[in-house]
């Protein structure tokens, strides 16, 4: 929530107001703001700010992309066929179960809107996605935030937020925007502890990266519970982050009441074509998990060599790094410092983590670059050089 935008008195009577009102609760809600892509001086400074795939997307997705061309007058299919045999032949789901959208973001936003009303509530973690949050505002459903001590979500402290108006609890796993994760023995904890009633949402847009035998995504779960669904996206691992396509497996009874509010045509043709070439690509997804494993220890151990506190067991496609809390050394300070070099990264503060950045892994010269700027701008003052603008 934002704590400088405008409220609403909840008991304004709206239809004598001077001008149209939007309904109580959606101007208390900060909209999401995307990683910076832009530095000042620098036509194409190096992104590390999105969890953008550092390879681009397959050869493979960008032909049928363009095969896209010829049917742009066209109408795409409403029920994504050609993907949902994709993703269903490939994962060994049953295809009347998945739920596809424009992202898994959208996905989340249909559930909070399937089974939130006025005076429910949802559950996540302290540092919980934000579009998580933004759907159930606008459904004026209450977020409830349960601590994640040591940056990582704690099954019990979850259980603690869940009370008789609980409709939702959503847990990306691992997590955004720290990269942590936690087994599945403790996810299955978790919904063995939930009532039948609640929804427990796995969302895996980074599972793909974890290697761990600790770890599963859910799908055997959601495939024998009422109340699980497990949520996927082609923006990170297959690097289609423009296309705008997720997808969710689902209890039937929920695929069904969620299409019933899912917006026509919510995928398009090039979308749903890039996907399915992007999905068959091994090569180029074995390239992509081979490039962060090299990359992601290696920058964690160089940082944390700088004296900073990079938080530990990041199982995605970034690392969380903290910042002294001292003049000259602050994370907002290095962000800055860091774009006058044309490296761009994520501040985090909106999540509740004022004093630390998160970094994606980048190709090699990205990560070398990054290392050595960092290197600079944490060197004592007298020896720290005045950046390039």
């Amino acid at each position: 929530m934002s704590d400088d935008a405008p409220t609403l008195d909840s008991g304004l009577d709206r239809s004598k107001a001077a001008r149209p009102l939007p309904k109580p609760g959606i101007l208390d809600i900060h909209a999401y703001q995307p990683g910076k892509a832009k530095a000042e001086g620098f036509a194409e400074p190096v992104k590390l700010s999105a969890n953008e795939n550092p390879l681009g997307s397959s050869g493979k997705a960008h032909e049928a992309f363009a095969s896209a061309e010829r049917s742009l007058h066209v109408y795409p299919d409403p029920r994504a066929s050609i993907i949902r045999a994709a993703v269903a032949e490939r994962y060994k789901l049953e295809p009347e179960r998945l739920i596809f959208g424009c992202g898994s973001d959208e996905v989340f936003q249909l559930l909070n809107q399937t089974f939130l009303e006025p005076g429910d509530n949802m559950v996540q973690g302290q540092y919980g996605f934000a579009a998580f949050a933004i759907g159930a505002y606008a459904c004026q459903g209450e977020v409830r935030r349960a601590p994640e001590p040591g940056y990582r979500i704690d099954v019990d402290e979850l259980l603690n937020c869940v009370d008789d108006r609980t409709r939702l609890v959503f847990l990306a796993n691992p997590g955004n925007p720290t990269g942590t994760w936690i087994p599945f023995s403790e996810v299955r904890r978790l919904h063995e502890a939930l009532p039948p009633s609640v929804v427990l949402v796995l969302d895996g847009a980074y599972g793909e990266f974890c290697a761990d035998p600790a770890f599963d995504d859910g799908l055997e779960l959601a495939r024998a519970s009422t109340n699980v669904v497990v949520t996927h996206t082609f923006s990170k691992l297959h690097g289609l982050a423009a296309l705008r396509i997720g997808w969710g497996y689902a209890p039937l009874e929920i695929a069904q009441a969620v299409d019933r509010i899912r917006l026509p045509f919510n995928t398009s043709i090039a979308a749903q074509r890039a996907a399915v070439a992007a999905l068959a690509d091994t090569d180029f997804q074995d390239a992509t998990l081979e490039l962060t494993a090299t990359w992601r220890p290696w920058l964690t151990q160089q940082l944390g060599g700088l004296g900073l506190e990079v938080v530990g067991g990041s199982a995605a496609n970034f690392v969380l790094v903290g910042f002294p809390q001292i003049p000259g050394r602050t994370a907002a300070e290095a962000e800055a410092f860091l774009a006058t070099r044309g490296l761009l990264v994520r501040g985090v503060g909106l999540y509740g983590l004022p004093d630390h950045l998160r970094i994606t892994i980048g190709l090699e010269a990205h990560n070398r670059a990054l290392v050595d700027a960092l290197a600079d701008f944490m060197a004592p003052r007298e020896a720290m050089p005045t950046p390039a603008t």
